[in-house]
């Protein structure tokens, strides 16, 4: 349910309410009683979308992409630590 802003065109109150989309707009100022409230246009909360398919990281750029695979080392890369690999059995180990 969304949060509605309003203000009062009488008085100026500014006033919020929880309602349901479907409900009628409210009229009635809480602070000097007169029906001259008015609910106010907003832009609304950002919406972020949770479950599968809906992650701001699943649709990474491709420059994200180029980097994250260049700080992977190869496959069946050493890393450079000849001595280390081969005594873990690695592919320097031949």
């Amino acid at each position: 349910m969304p949060t509605y802003d309003y203000r009062c065109e009488a008085c100026e109150h500014a006033v919020e309410y929880f309602q349901s989309m479907s409900e009628k707009p409210k009229k009635k100022c809480p602070k000097c009683g007169k029906s001259k409230l008015v609910r106010q246009l907003g832009t609304g909360a950002g919406i972020l979308f949770k479950g599968s398919g809906f992650y701001q990281t699943d649709y990474r750029s491709d420059s994200y992409k180029k980097s994250a695979s260049a700080d992977k080392p190869a496959s069946g890369s050493c890393g450079g630590d000849t001595k280390s690999c081969a005594a873990n059995g690695g592919p320097c180990a031949n």
